[in-house]
């Protein structure tokens, strides 16, 4: 999709002065659809990026603090030995 919009920064600006348009204009044309075009590069990146970051967090299951798998998951706390009340 880059590929296109690059090539019609400089296919927009011929075209413009095979129909008489002014250098300047055509000039002006052309760095405003190159500055466009990079604009909207940029976001796309950050939009696959973003994408590619929910893709992993899916896969990878939340261990949060109330989410505890598996026996002995407890780390720390007073109890250290067994189940033996405190006095």
């Amino acid at each position: 999709m880059v590929r296109w919009a690059a090539f019609s920064c400089v296919l927009v600006p011929v075209v413009l002065l095979w129909y008489g348009a002014s250098l300047a204009g055509a000039t002006g044309t052309a760095l405003g659809l190159a500055a466009v075009t990079g604009v909207c590069r940029v976001l796309l990146r950050q939009s696959e990026r973003g994408a590619a970051r929910m893709r992993a967090e899916e896969r990878v299951p939340h261990r949060g603090r109330h989410h505890r798998t598996g026996t002995g998951a407890h780390r720390g706390g007073r109890h250290p030995g067994g189940t033996t009340p405190v006095n």
